[in-house]
């Protein structure tokens, strides 16, 4: 997506509201986009591997989102699904 994707005018409206917010308000946002993130990338990750369980899936998209260094610093060596 383009920066440029947003008329000026309607940028200008989205900062001033972005500034009127508590901190507390700006983090729940932030928090929530990551949340879904992670069930879009999970949606994906189960189209993907149908006969996964949810846990397997889980684990899947841990070593996705850590890579496999810091996944294997973490949880050990395990193996996906």
């Amino acid at each position: 997506m383009s920066k440029n994707d947003t008329p000026k005018e309607i940028r200008q409206i989205q900062y001033q509201l972005y500034r009127g917010m508590s901190p507390a308000k700006k983090i729940r946002l932030l928090f929530d986009a990551y949340k879904m993130g992670q069930i879009l990338s999970m949606a994906g990750i189960r189209m993907l591997n149908p006969s996964a369980s949810e846990a397997e899936i889980r684990q899947i998209w841990r070593k996705q989102h850590l890579g496999e260094k810091l996944f294997n610093e973490v949880y050990g060596n395990i193996k996906d699904g």
